[in-house]
């Protein structure tokens, strides 16, 4: 059967192992074939579950089973088998198939998922639902041994331990991975428990034994993979090696080879007839399939478009300026040099913000919590309020997950965390479960914190030094992914900023624009083109969001002759135009102000450059907007034409 011809998961249940393994492989060249093309797919992780994903629809009835993956990373077998392998190509393009899943892309999408170590608590809630309706569909969570280091994944087996006639499969991909190493004790148990002696010895000698018993040892060899099963299970499941999940309530089952189709199926099959909550213990390789990502798991999460044959990176057409994520960690190492106090922190993202060149040169001051911002907060709290300079090194997006630590524990205590926020505003392909669209937002009602954005890199670098020398309060700078403008990089005199100081960056007397971060040079080239329409404007790169300079603020807005607009990369409900509306309405400064960042609403897939065009965030279209407000306003034709 070819993947084409697949028009419903359930057609998986009638086909044999042969054919399954002939599915494995053409799903694993279709993800090569277009994560190499468009680059920037996830491919190590996907890779990684083929066989496991095959296996476990083959054991269901996806007409009214459930199944929750975690994140959408290793979702991709489970895309092409649910009807999207014929738009595949289009993965993470604009009106193309989501790079995570979706609950209005597809019905066999039971949970929508971007951020980690939500799988097991949306099945729980699915399950108990299915038993307060007394219906009786299985419920299955996929979840990854990286995202088990959340708190919410433990707190849902907690719970689901305590249910012990709730049917509910949790199925552990093991691949000793999230994005980058794992950390923790959890994941050193899950390698004892792989690696344990006795489990080795005994399933990797067990055949053998069987083969030498005189003339019966090679008519045994079909049940020899049902015995090792047997033995694995009952030599792990009820010893010390599986007594964590046994102790939290689950009946466990493992270590399991995810590769192999007839033991997936022998343990998929005994865990859909156990009663109660089942834990099932799959070790996979991540990039399984490729050897290029098998050898180099990280590298290969997500790569640039490669060669196929060769697994090398296209060469860049031109060179690039640098990431702010590696102009951050260039200066915080610069710093560092002449700062023993600070200290870098990550939670499971060192290589996606860089911190992994820190840690190169300061493995000592570099903390990996795992996937646990809440925790990442608060320990930056304890280390900050006993004398060392914290740098919390965490997606926008992934920030608000420890929203109540940063109020309750940070902000409450008024304790100098430094929070470095990558990834800010639209991120591009993956979406709205990652666009950092609303930290202005929601760090911006909390009392004690300051907040900043730089306009370039060279300013980026200025706002690394503020944050590390300012020890009076909480403070934050939000940066964008990707590349900057190009500005030239400072190699000495590194100074901070005054906090909440703005600049003036342009001047002129019909429109004043106040333009945040990424935001200021889109804000520059639509005053220029305004000046050709015989419009001079002011333009303000504020820096920082909160405290604003008020002073300057106001004193321009009343010099304005048409008004003030406000431009972000940012939600515009509770944003940095709220933030300056409600600064001159609070003096009582009676002036139009126009507000430019993103609506309310989630911003779909596509290139950043492509929503940023839609956005209304280029500079052509800012100046069009305020073109379109003179319009309005009718103001005389000679001006706006």
């Amino acid at each position: 059967m070819h993947l084409s011809e697949l028009s419903h998961p359930n057609q998986l249940r009638n086909l044999s192992i042969v054919q399954l393994k002939d599915l494995a492989q053409q799903i694993r060249d279709k993800h090569l074939r277009t994560a190499a093309t468009i680059g920037g797919v996830h491919l190590a992780p996907g890779l990684g579950v083929v066989e496991l994903t095959l296996a476990l629809y083959k054991t269901l009835d996806l007409d009214r089973d459930k199944v929750c993956w975690d994140v959408g990373h290793q979702a991709y077998a489970h895309k092409m088998l649910t009807g999207r392998y014929e738009n595949f190509h289009t993965l993470r393009q604009k009106d193309g198939v989501a790079g995570y899943l979706k609950l209005t892309e597809n019905r066999f999408d039971h949970w929508g998922a971007g951020h980690a170590s939500t799988s097991i608590s949306a099945a729980l809630g699915m399950a108990m639902a299915r038993d307060y309706q007394a219906d009786n569909y299985k419920v299955t969570a996929v979840i990854g041994d990286g995202a088990l280091t959340g708190g919410m994944a433990l707190e849902a087996l907690n719970h689901s331990g305590h249910l012990p006639k709730t049917n509910l499969l949790v199925i552990l991909n093991d691949n000793e991975m999230s994005i980058s190493q794992n950390v923790g004790a959890l994941t050193q148990h899950l390698n004892r428990l792989r690696l344990s002696p006795p489990v080795k010895f005994l399933t990797e000698n067990i055949e053998h034994q069987i083969r030498n018993i005189p003339l019966v040892g090679e008519a045994m060899a079909p049940e020899m993979g049902r015995l090792k099963d047997s033995v694995k299970y009952l030599t792990v499941a009820r010893s010390k090696a599986g007594v964590v999940f046994e102790e939290l309530g689950f009946t466990y089952l493992g270590p399991v080879d995810g590769h192999d189709f007839e033991e997936l199926l022998n343990y998929l099959k005994l865990a859909h007839s156990l009663e109660g909550p089942v834990f099932m213990h799959v070790v996979t390789t991540k990039g399984k399939g490729y050897p290029a990502a098998e050898q180099s798991q990280v590298f290969y999460h997500a790569p640039p478009c490669f060669d196929v044959a060769t697994g090398k990176i296209f060469p860049a057409k031109k060179p690039a300026p640098p990431k702010y994520q590696d102009v951050f960690a260039q200066t915080l190492i610069h710093l560092a040099e002449h700062n023993p106090k600070i200290v870098g922190i990550t939670a499971a993202m060192a290589t996606g913000t860089s911190l992994d060149k820190f840690q190169a040169k300061f493995p000592d001051r570099f903390v990996d919590v795992g996937i646990a911002e809440q925790h990442a907060v608060t320990l930056a709290a304890g280390m900050a309020l006993q004398g060392m300079r914290p740098v919390a090194a965490i997606y926008s997006t992934f920030l608000q997950r420890a929203f109540d630590q940063i109020i309750h524990d940070v902000c409450i205590q008024n304790v100098p965390v430094f929070f470095c926020m990558d990834r800010a505003g639209v991120v591009g392909e993956d979406g709205p479960t990652h666009h950092g669209v609303f930290d202005y937002s929601y760090l911006r009602l909390i009392p004690n914190i300051v907040i900043m954005a730089p306009k370039d890199e060279a300013e980026f670098q200025q706002m690394i030094a503020t944050g590390v020398a300012h020890t009076s309060s909480p403070i934050a700078v939000r940066y964008p992914r990707g590349t900057g403008p190009g500005a030239a990089l400072l190699a000495e005199g590194i100074e901070p900023l005054p906090i909440g100081k703005a600049e003036v960056l342009r001047r002129g007397n019909d429109w004043v624009i106040f333009a945040i971060g990424s935001m200021v040079y889109p804000s520059l080239q639509a005053a220029q083109m305004l000046h050709e329409h015989g419009l001079s404007c002011t333009v303000v790169n504020a820096r920082f969001v909160k405290p604003l300079d008020t002073e300057l603020f106001i004193a321009l807005a009343r010099e304005s002759r048409y008004g003030v607009v406000t431009v972000e990369e940012g939600c515009l409900p509770g944003g940095f135009g709220s933030g300056v509306l409600e600064t001159l309405n609070d003096v009582e400064v009676r002036v139009p102000v126009y507000r430019i960042g993103v609506p309310d609403e989630f911003v779909h897939h596509a290139k950043r450059e492509q929503l940023l065009a839609e956005l209304g965030l280029t500079g052509d279209r800012i100046a069009q907007r305020i073109l379109d407000v003179m319009q309005r306003q009718q103001v005389p034709s000679t001006v706006t034409k």
